[in-house]
C-alpha cells in the first residue's frame, strides 16, 4: 500500500483530501498543529501528528512512515494577513515547505504535490481566463510566497530529482470552511446570514473570483496523484509546465456570491460595504484547459448546487 503524507489535513480542504486518499486505498499520515484545522475533521482511518511543519521532530515521522509522496496542504491562507505581517507568511509558505523539501530529500521521498494559488500569483491580469504561463505579478506576500515556493520546487526538481506538480488553486468553497475566520466569502456570508447578522463586503462588490467546490478540488489532487508517476520530466523547462490551473473558467462577483446566497438563506437585507482590502485582485478566473488536456480533471459541479450544500453544513453547525 502507498504512503503519502498530507500536511494541513485537519484543515477545510486537507481533510477532504485525506478522506479521497482513503477512498483510493492510500495509507494516509496526517501533520498538522491545528491553529487552523480541527480534529474532529481528520478521518479515523489516517495516522495523526499535532506538529508544525518547521518542528525538527518532523525527521521522525519520515524516518519511521516512509512515505511515497507529500501533498503539501499546510499554510498560511489570509492575503490580509501576509500584508499586514509578511515576515509569518514567509516563515510558513516558504521556510516551511524548504523544511518539507530537505526531509524529503533525506529520506529520499520522490514525489510532491503543492498547493499553489491561482487566485493571487498572477496579480490583475491581463486576460481572462489566465493560463498558466500568464505573467506572475502578485500583489501581496501570500501570492509572492506561493510562486516563490513554485521556484523553489523546480530548483528541488532539477537539482535533487523531486518530482511535483503544483495546482494552482481558484477559491475553494464547501463543507468544513470556517464561517468564523477571517478567509472564504462563501462560509463568512453563510454564516453571518444564518445568524440574521449583516454580512460585510470590502470594496463595490464588483471584484470577481472562480469559485470551485471542494469535492472537485479532492478529485484534482488524486488524478495529479496518479499523473505524477507517469510524467516525462526531462522535457521539463520551467515551474509553469508542472502547474495546473484548478478552477472552472467563470468569474462571479462578489455581489453575486451575496444574491445566490442570501436566496439560499432567505436572508433580505442588503451588505455593509467598506473599504476595498490591500493585495486582493481586481478579477480573476483561471483557464483550466490545461488540467483538462494533462490530468483528465474538471470541475464538476454547479456552483448554485455547492453553495447548497456549503448553507446545509453551516446550517447544520448552529
Amino acid at each position: 500500500m502507498a504512503k503519502v503524507l498530507v500536511t494541513g489535513g485537519a484543515g477545510f480542504i486537507g481533510s477532504h483530501v485525506v478522506d479521497g486518499y482513503l477512498r483510493e486505498g492510500w495509507d494516509v499520515t496526517v501533520v498538522d498543529n491545528l491553529s487552523k484545522g480541527k480534529k474532529e475533521y481528520i478521518n479515523p482511518g489516517a495516522n495523526f501528528y499535532q506538529m508544525d511543519i518547521l518542528d525538527n521532530k518532523l525527521k521522525q515521522i519520515f524516518k519511521k512512515e516512509r512515505f511515497d509522496l507529500v501533498n503539501h496542504h499546510a499554510a498560511q491562507v489570509e492575503v490580509r494577513l501576509s500584508t499586514e505581517n509578511p515576515q509569518l507568511d514567509t516563515k510558513i509558505n516558504i521556510l516551511g515547505t524548504l523544511n518539507l523539501l530537505n526531509i524529503c530529500r533525506e529520506y529520499k521521498v520522490k514525489n510532491f504535490i503543492f498547493i499553489s494559488s491561482g487566485g493571487a500569483i498572477y496579480g490583475d491580469p491581463f486576460s481572462l481566463p489566465v493560463k498558466e504561463t500568464h505573467p506572475k505579478a502578485p500583489l501581496s506576500p501570500y501570492g509572492i510566497n506561493k510562486y516563490t515556493a513554485e521556484l523553489y520546487l523546480f530548483f528541488y526538481k532539477k537539482a535533487f530529482g523531486i518530482n511535483y506538480l503544483s495546482l494552482r488553486y481558484a477559491n475553494v468553497y464547501g463543507p468544513r470552511q470556517d464561517p468564523c475566520g477571517e478567509a472564504g466569502v462563501v462560509a463568512i456570508f453563510s454564516g453571518k446570514m444564518l445568524r440574521g447578522d449583516v454580512p460585510t463586503i470590502f470594496g463595490d462588490g464588483k471584484q470577481t473570483r472562480d469559485y470551485i467546490f471542494v469535492g472537485d478540488v479532492v478529485d484534482a489532487n488524486i488524478k495529479a496523484t496518479r499523473k505524477i508517476e507517469k510524467l516525462n520530466f526531462e522535457k521539463i523547462s520551467s515551474p509553469d509546465d508542472l502547474a495546473y490551473n484548478i478552477g472552472t473558467g467563470k468569474e462571479e462577483s462578489v455581489n453575486e456570491i451575496y444574491t445566490m446566497l442570501s436566496r439560499l438563506t432567505k436572508f433580505d437585507k442588503p451588505p455593509v460595504y467598506t473599504d476595498p482590502r490591500k493585495g486582493e485582485v481586481r478579477r480573476i478566473s483561471l483557464d483550466p484547459t490545461k488540467a483538462r488536456e494533462k490530468l483528465n480533471w474538471q470541475a464538476q459541479l454547479p456552483l448554485l448546487q455547492g453553495l447548497r450544500k456549503t448553507v446545509d453544513f453551516i446550517n447544520n453547525l448552529s
